[in-house]
């Protein structure tokens, strides 16, 4: 999940041990233009703390008024609709067009925020559907695919990474690209056989697996939200784990290493059982091309090139429904 919606819950947490009334508002639907996504959190407390984000800045100074003001209600959930006229447009500076609803929900109370931080913090994606009447909450395992729906008064959210990444070695780059990737949504599984290199591995929330790197890949739910990437320089494990990943279903397979031994390991890849076109699917070097050199320089061209491709799925899926309607 969003890392500024996990430190939400972790925030909203940690103030239901006080007496302040807290109230949890979620972005739910928007039309045009928008500063933040469908599901974007923002947890706010009475006395005008909130962490989070639903835009800019002038939605959420309007919430801390209406708060302040006792107008958030109390005993249910309901909707606040921001741009439906130009003067709230110009007022709240929403992008030209732009309209925004959210649920907005009294927390303070809620024992749901303890059990979805246990869920996430064993790697599990949970579907929350919230009764908007009755605030009545329902928590059930969530699907990859899964969205923020609101219909008949239910509004329905989900928590937990969406996205898993399995990096091949456990070494400096591995670590900042780790740290860095759980920012962007993705559950790391780390894989490195050698003891050395698995005894100094210090990342959170990370799962170390010692396995040879095939095995690892084998063992893995690899689906279309995986990417692997190795990073051990140690060609007979980074190709290993090479030779199972591109067969897979994973959007991104990629290896360190210069253009030339990348060159040089497509042609050893050739010698097995790998078609072309998946050779061909192999990013490397991996990364994008931004004269990276230190590991956090490398994790940073890497995640880039992940974000990139990500966005370009998203927009062949977009132009493909398109065509088919």
């Amino acid at each position: 999940m969003d890392s500024v919606n996990l430190s939400v819950l972790k925030t909203l947490n940690d103030w239901q041990s006080t007496d302040t009334p807290v109230w949890l508002f979620t972005v739910v639907e928007t039309f045009g233009s928008s500063p933040r996504p469908l599901g974007a959190m923002l947890a706010l407390r009475l006395d005008g703390l909130a962490v989070g984000s639903v835009s800019g800045g002038c939605i959420e100074d309007d919430l801390i008024k209406r708060a302040q003001r006792f107008e958030l209600p109390t005993d249910h959930a309901e909707i606040l609709t921001y741009g439906l006229t130009q003067e709230e447009t110009l007022r709240f500076r929403l992008p030209c067009g732009g309209v925004m609803r959210l649920v907005v929900e009294p927390a303070g109370q809620a024992d749901w925020v303890r059990k979805v931080l246990e869920r996430i913090s064993r790697h599990q994606l949970v579907r929350r559907d919230l009764d908007l009447k009755t605030l009545q909450v329902t928590l059930n395992e969530g699907l990859p695919e899964d969205t923020v729906t609101y219909n008949n008064g239910i509004l329905a959210t989900v928590f937990g990474p969406r996205w898993q990444m399995l990096i091949i070695g456990a070494g400096q780059v591995s670590s900042y690209l780790a740290r860095m990737a759980q920012a962007l949504d993705y559950n790391v599984i780390v894989c490195d056989p050698r003891e050395e290199m698995r005894e100094t591995w210090d990342v959170a929330d990370t799962m170390l697996s010692k396995e040879m790197p095939d095995d690892a890949v084998l063992a893995l739910p690899v689906n279309s939200r995986t990417a692997v990437i190795a990073l051990t320089h140690d060609l007979k494990l980074d190709d290993m784990a090479l030779l199972e990943a591109l067969k897979s279903s994973a959007f991104y397979v990629g290896a360190i290493g210069s253009k030339s031994n990348n060159d040089k390991r497509r042609q050893r890849l050739a010698l097995f059982d790998l078609t072309e076109e998946e050779i061909g699917r192999l990013h490397g070097p991996v990364g994008l091309n931004i004269s990276s050199r230190t590991p956090p320089e490398i994790a940073i061209a890497i995640l880039a090139e992940l974000i990139q491709v990500r966005s370009e799925q998203r927009k062949t899926v977009s132009l493909s429904a398109n065509c088919n309607m």
